[in-house]
């Protein structure tokens, strides 16, 4: 119903409101034939105002359910709204997370690679450590051996 109809509706209801109220001072005031006329218009009169009445109730619950189902539907938008973008944050998330884990993986990679380097360091320390000391141990031998010649041969 268009609020043409519906302002329609208002003056009619507005005019008949207002014929029904001087009716029962009519009523009272004539006899016979043409009380009864006034009691037949009352009442037809009166049925219209009825139905007007409802016409508007009608009008109005149609109107209240018309705004509970736009609600609704912006409520249901709502919710496709913050669903999508829920989606949206957990597939960037996930994403982040994959790239996380390859920055893991090649940090894990770089530590095994400095172990083992690490490990090879120290062996080639110790290696090189054992290779002076025996160096410092066979000058040390060559020296006493000296010594021990210069002593036996050449002092007399």
């Amino acid at each position: 119903m268009s609020s043409e109809e519906f302002e329609k509706l208002q003056e009619m209801y507005m005019s008949l409101y207002d014929e029904l109220k001087l009716i029962p001072e009519s009523a009272l005031k004539s006899h016979g034939e043409e009380r009864k006329k006034l009691v037949r218009t009352f009442d037809e009169r009166h049925g219209e105002a009825e139905e007007v009445t409802h016409l508007q109730s009608q009008r109005a619950l149609l109107l209240q359910g018309t705004e509970s189902l736009n609600n609704a539907s912006q409520s249901i938008e709502r919710s496709h709204r913050i669903a999508a973008e829920t989606d949206q944050i957990g597939t960037d998330i996930i994403e982040e997370l994959g790239e996380q884990k390859e920055q893991l993986d090649r940090t894990r990679n770089r530590l095994v690679n400095t172990g083992e380097n690490l490990s090879r360091i120290t062996k080639h320390r110790l290696l090189m450590t054992n290779k002076l000391l025996l160096g410092v141990i066979i000058l040390m031998e060559l020296a006493i051996l000296g010594a021990v010649v210069y002593l036996k041969f050449f002092r007399k």
